[in-house]
């Protein structure tokens, strides 16, 4: 058996305060004409103009997509390529949060190899052509998706998020500038932060891990843990939007390479049918998914345990593992962080809705590499668990 892994990350990351400055001559190296896919709430915060004078400055032209919202479908795909070949752009610049990151991701790639995106999916059509250019820039501190081969597009047809990954959605660069996060408002940093911690103990309890992603994911679990709470708190605060950004980025790498597992499995069905953002549906779910699959993890848990008590040295494995997963149920409360129930999804939408969002669930893959494989039944029953979870009593499965 081959005894080798693979890690794959865009060719150039920038980041640090003031890296966005770096856009413009990049750009030059990559192309002649950018579309640039952002939203309005990234043009109403000047971000797009400013965008457009870094290009400007280096002798770049550029169009403008700002039809993105809170969840990429395939009508975004197919409006902003429509644009991109009307004003004969050759590459992409992604401006905002994970939903403009995953559009121009999906529109770089289908440019030059055509079909739908769809037919990417399971990869019944291979991306066989080098993509265009594509620069990802964040502006919040939790997707990691401007360090992904991956993107994730609602069919609006049946709604399903198709999640499909292959190399060539992989970003050519990243850049991640936490000056950028700074007007991030505290529900979208709670809701981003968690989904970036999701991200982390994924990679890290996943059953592709390797030794390089497990070194990501410990780094970025120890900043966002470390961080989180106070971005939340005080906005501001650049040194912990800055550590959340690095982690953010560093989780993005680890779960690109060894794969997210059952609480991104669960949440894409959520997201698609219910139309709850990404990341607060990864919120509401990571605490009760963390029980459903402690005992198939708990030496790995364990050692997050110990990030939120490192002075205490006595810890056994089943300690840690428990003391992980009561921490990161305290630190959703702290975010408030509701359950589907409080969000507001109808109760009997979601059981009319249950089997589908099962079979859905598993048929994205995800949950396969859970340390725990859930069967369909389980994967109901853990539905309904996470519908009325409470974070400060115990759940179990």
């Amino acid at each position: 058996m081959d005894n080798f892994a693979v890690l794959r990350s865009p060719q150039s990351i920038f980041y640090g305060r003031n890296a966005f400055v770096n856009t413009g001559a990049e750009a030059a190296k990559l192309g002649k004409k950018a579309l640039i896919v952002s939203d309005s709430i990234m043009d109403s915060l000047g971000y797009v103009r400013a965008c457009r004078e870094l290009l400007e400055r280096d002798g770049m032209d550029c169009a403008v997509y700002l039809g993105v919202d809170t969840e990429p479908t395939d009508r975004h795909v197919a409006e902003s390529l429509g644009l991109l070949k009307r004003e004969a752009c050759d590459m992409v610049i992604s401006l905002g949060g994970g939903s403009c990151m995953d559009t121009a991701k999906a529109i770089a790639v289908i440019a030059t190899n055509g079909g739908y995106i769809g037919d990417y999916m399971q990869h019944k059509k291979i991306a066989s052509e080098p993509s265009l250019p594509h620069i990802a820039i964040p502006t919040t501190g939790g997707t990691g998706s401007e360090a992904t081969d991956a993107t994730i597009i609602t069919n609006t047809t049946n709604d399903v998020k198709m999640m499909i990954k292959q190399a060539a959605f992989m970003p050519a660069a990243a850049i991640v500038d936490p000056l950028l996060t700074l007007s991030t408002p505290p529900n979208v940093t709670a809701a981003t932060g968690v989904d970036a911690l999701s991200h982390a103990i994924e990679a890290y309890i996943s059953r592709r891990a390797h030794p390089m992603t497990d070194t990501l994911a410990l780094s970025a679990m120890k900043l966002i843990i470390g961080n989180l709470l106070t971005a939340y708190q005080d906005g501001k605060n650049e040194e912990a939007r800055g550590a959340m950004s690095l982690g953010s980025l560093q989780a993005g790498m680890a779960f690109s390479n060894a794969s997210v597992c059952l609480v991104h499995g669960m949440s894409r069905p959520i997201g698609a049918l219910f139309h709850v953002p990404h990341g607060i549906s990864n919120a509401m779910l990571l605490p009760a998914v963390l029980e459903f699959s402690q005992e198939a993890c708990t030496n790995r848990l364990a050692d997050i345990g110990r990030m939120f008590q490192p002075e205490n040295e006595s810890l056994s494995n089943v300690e840690g593992a428990d003391l992980a997963v009561q921490s990161i149920k305290e630190l959703c409360l702290q975010l408030k962080i509701p359950n589907l129930k409080g969000w507001g999804i109808d109760q009997e939408a979601f059981k009319l809705a249950v089997n589908k969002m099962a079979t859905d669930a598993i048929d994205s893959g995800s949950p396969g590499n859970n340390p725990r494989v859930p069967t369909h039944e389980e994967l109901v029953e853990l539905y309904h668990v996470c519908y009325e979870y409470q974070f400060t009593t115990q759940a179990t499965v």
